[in-house]
């Protein structure tokens, strides 16, 4: 947890008290035991693997730093003052590399030991909810960072091997990430009965469970149709599976596979940014506000909850804006003794 890997999490709430194990034990519970209990609701909550990842490796930071600064090892010796040093320690962390974490890791950490409290409150291990005194971190709105021009995905593209099995399975997967904006762990969790080649629509199930349908643009439905009618049925190895994408001994892809993949293409290239499978999702999304999509369609298409994050990417066009606005406004056509 000293470097700064941290996204944020999807889905996570207080638990429901009447759900959660009955106190059958004393205060003095082991707060590790109550990590572990909080842990096994959400994935009761079917909660995603990378989202219970990051919470338990939270959870941990939080109650080494309890034990190693406080010598605290159970629930009922927490305080508001605890709690507040804690806050004050997330501010003084540096990564691996020397750099202070940033707002979006601290709040990562937070968001993960806000509910925690919340858990220990209800069941009655601390006497005051603590949660509400975990306070989140500003952070800045910065502009997307990790975008590619339309010229440069066309680049990439042109480094895979299309003439190997593996490679148009890749070429087919990073045209879906690029046409539809989905995230890798929609990709990843994408099956065949998700996907209707006929109309070009694919199902993902998104952040909390969430579905909603995308579309296929026709480039990468090419690929896709290709790759699922062509490529993939000699790929299976007799294996039985359901995922759209499968490794070259037939089991399914999984994202740490498909982001070594799009590592490797983007070496070479001489980029200024690093690229990541999410790096065509931030493009997908700067392409189509370029071209003047209905950003409540752009939400949608993304699952986003809101128009906030969008309102960044929108921001990466005001050069744009600026000559269309010098072009077009007709007091910018006025010569400047006209008055």
């Amino acid at each position: 947890m000293d470097t700064e890997d941290l996204s944020s999490f999807s889905g996570l709430s207080s638990p429901d008290p009447a759900d959660a194990a009955p106190d059958t034990g004393s205060a003095g519970r082991s707060l590790a035991d109550l990590a572990g209990e909080l842990e096994k609701h959400y994935e009761s909550l079917q909660s995603s693997p990378h989202t219970i990842i990051r919470l338990r490796q939270a959870l941990r930071l939080f109650i080494a730093y309890l034990e190693d600064h406080h010598n605290i090892t159970t629930a009922d010796a927490i305080t508001l003052e605890h709690v507040h040093a804690f806050q004050a320690h997330l501010s003084q962390r540096f990564t691996v590399k020397g750099l202070p974490w940033k707002p979006a890791s601290i709040n990562t950490v937070i968001k993960a030991v806000r509910p925690f409290l919340d858990y220990l409150h209800e069941l009655g291990f601390i006497t005051r909810n603590l949660a509400r005194h975990l306070q989140y971190v500003r952070e800045p709105h910065l502009l997307p960072h990790s975008v590619l021009t339309h010229a440069q995905v066309r680049q990439l593209m042109r480094k895979i091997d299309i003439g190997t099995s593996t490679g148009v399975m890749d070429r087919a997967a990073i045209e879906l990430l690029y046409s539809s904006g989905i995230r890798v762990g929609e990709l990843e969790g994408l099956a065949l009965s998700d996907v209707d080649l006929e109309h070009g629509v694919a199902r993902v199930i998104g952040k909390g469970k969430k579905e909603r349908f995308v579309p296929i643009g026709k480039t990468a439905l090419k690929w896709l149709t290709s790759y699922i009618r062509g490529v993939r049925p000699y790929m299976l190895r007799g294996e039985n599976t359901n995922a759209v994408f499968v490794n070259a001994d037939g089991k399914p892809l999984r994202q740490d596979r498909i982001r070594s993949r799009i590592h490797e293409y983007a070496a070479g290239l001489e980029l200024a940014i690093p690229v990541t499978p999410h790096t065509f999702r931030r493009s997908c999304t700067s392409e189509m506000i370029k071209g003047n999509a209905n950003l409540y369609h752009v939400k949608q298409l993304l699952g986003h909850k809101s128009f906030e994050t969008l309102n960044h990417y929108a921001k990466l066009d005001i050069t744009d804006l600026r000559k269309t606005h010098e072009r077009c406004h007709p007091r910018e056509r006025e010569e400047p003794s006209s008055g």
